[in-house]
This record gives structure tokens, sequence and C-alpha cells, in this order.
């Protein structure tokens, strides 16, 4: 979902006006997504967004009140194409006993969630934290998720395994900056083996209980 679709044809195409509407705001999610990943969140404008998107400005107003509005909304896309990408492992964590193993099949479904997704991935981790508190919240919003789900996964009943767990969603976080931001995608995807290698000797430590 890193390209953006072609333009719907003139005249008439036999859309329904929610189809069209429907296109035309996926157009500008990943307009402003690439926009924002190629100039960053604050020197990008409303006119760099409808340009690559190909609509009009009115079209931009009609469907978003401002950029932080589209913003939020090309936010919350991107959070939901890497749920979507783990939970689609599902059946593959559940196939170990072992909670490590989980952690990895977990963890690098993660990583191909946004190295698949770059454009996205970098306004999810990267761009979010220039735009504003509403946008900080959200992030920590979809953080909470990653710890819960990170706890799950170890079946952590204790405050001690908790912060554990924000920890290692927290400093991941950090650690993907780099290879985001030079796109270098092998990179990301090298932190997988690493990290879950980290996590290992939390859980042998009787950290993440």
């Amino acid at each position: 979902m890193s390209s953006i679709p072609g333009r719907l044809p003139h005249g008439r195409h036999g859309l329904t006006r929610e189809e069209v509407e429907r296109s035309q705001r996926d157009r500008l999610l990943l307009a402003a997504a690439a926009a924002m990943s190629e100039k960053g969140y604050a020197r990008t404008v409303v006119e760099d967004i409808v340009k690559r998107a190909g609509v009009s400005r009115e079209t931009f107003y009609r469907l978003f009140g401002s950029k932080l509005d589209c913003f939020m909304a090309a936010f919350q896309r991107a959070g939901e194409l890497l749920i979507s990408h783990i939970t689609a492992s599902g059946d593959s964590e559940r196939a170990s006993t072992d909670p490590v193993e989980r952690f990895a099949v977990f963890f690098q479904s993660y990583l191909e969630g946004l190295a698949a997704n770059p454009t996205f991935a970098r306004l999810f981790l990267v761009e979010v934290h220039a735009a504003g508190p509403e946008a900080i919240e959200a992030r920590l919003t979809q953080q909470t998720w990653f710890v819960n789900a990170v706890a799950d996964l170890f079946g952590v009943q204790t405050e001690q395994g908790r912060f554990a767990c924000q920890m290692v969603v927290a400093a991941t976080s950090a650690m993907l900056t780099g290879p985001l931001v030079s796109e270098d995608m092998e990179a990301l995807r090298a932190l997988g083996p690493r990290i879950t290698n980290h996590v290992r000797e939390l859980y042998r430590a009787g950290l993440l209980t």
C-alpha cells in the first residue's frame, strides 16, 4: 500500500458517491503518508498532499478538516495495517508452547508489516512525534496495544513483568527509527533475531512473569 492508486476516470464511471469518496480518501491518506515520509510532518502542506493524490483542495476539505485531521486518519490506517498483519500470524504464534518463540513470530510479523508499508511505517513511528499532543496520545494508545499483546504472549501477571513489556516495546520503537529513516528494510528485519535474543534473556531472568 505504498503506491498511490490511479485516478478515477473522468466522466461516467458507474461508481456510487460513497465509492468515489472512499477512493479519494484512500488516495489522500497514501499521499499524506508519502509526502510526510519525504518532507516531514511540519514541512508538508495540504497542497503537497492534494497534488500527490490528484484531487482538488475542495475535495480534501470535504473529507478532512485540516492537515492534522488527515494525518490522524492516516495514522489510524497505519495502525490497522500493522495489527492486521500481526494478527494474520496468530496460528503460527499459538503453534509453539515456548513464549519466546511466540514472541519471535509476533515480532517478525510486526517488522514485516512495517517493511511492507514503509511510508505508513515512518508516519506511525517517526512523524507522529512532530504532529502534536493529539497524535502523541494516539501513539501511546497504540503502544498500549503492543504492550498488552506482548504481556499476553508471556502470560505476564506481575507489575514487574508489565514494566518489562513496556520497556521492550518502547526500546523497540526507538531502535526502529534509524532503519525507517534511512529506508533500510534489511536492517529493520535484522533487528528481529537480535531483539528476540534479549527478550529471551529477560524471560530466563524471570522478568517476564
